[in-house]
């Protein structure tokens, strides 16, 4: 139904190209869905390690915290969207789970973000064995690190395959989920809605 090898190619040459010229989407269809989410994950890795350094002042560190909130929100959108996609796609084959077909832990697009991240991570842990300054210890470290991203990205990889491969055969069942983050809600979040009311008392637990 959709083969992984595409989205985990898509994840790696993206980061490489992203750090080189301005982000840009040129995918379609359920590729250009997987490009939008993993976007979000790029700009939320780059907005957390500024958050992390100590030559910013808290006003932008302020505006640093209000970005990581919108792009976490953007990259757990995504999420739902990729599994929305996937479940169109079973609908429009007429694919329907077998009697007693049970549903996955993590749904599919769940694991194409962990993917997302791990590329992330490959791609800025990889950066480390370029550092002129960096000690044979460090160096040593980093290798070993990669050489276990290398083999949770596989495993990861293969799950997903495994999993879009029992949707397809109606091996197991693709029940959507929503998180409802409350956070960003003006609605949901109390120190949102209760500030036009008056200022919220921080009670010791």
């Amino acid at each position: 139904m959709i083969d992984v090898r595409q989205i985990t190619f898509l994840h790696e040459t993206t980061v490489k190209l992203w750090h080189q010229q301005e982000i840009v989407n040129p995918y379609r269809d359920f590729l250009y869905q997987v490009c939008e989410q993993h976007k979000f994950n790029y700009q939320l890795w780059h907005e957390e390690d500024i958050a992390r350094s100590r030559d910013v002042s808290d006003e932008q560190i302020a505006g640093v915290k209000r970005a990581i909130d919108k792009f976490n929100q953007q990259r757990n959108d995504w999420i739902e969207r990729l599994d929305d996609h996937l479940k169109r796609m079973l609908d429009d084959r007429n694919i329907r789970p077998s009697i007693g077909a049970k549903h996955n832990s993590e749904t599919p697009g769940s694991i194409i973000d962990r993917l997302s991240i791990l590329s992330l991570r490959l791609y800025h842990m990889d950066e480390q064995l370029d550092r002129t300054d960096a000690t044979p210890e460090h160096l040593a470290k980093v290798r070993d690190r990669l050489s276990i991203l290398n083999a949770q990205h596989e495993d990861l990889s293969s799950a997903l395959s495994d999993l879009l491969a029992d949707l397809a055969h109606g091996r197991k069942r693709l029940k959507l989920y929503r998180q409802f983050k409350m956070y960003n809600d003006p609605n949901m979040n109390p120190y949102l809605y209760k500030s036009a009311e008056q200022p919220m008392i921080l009670r010791a637990a």
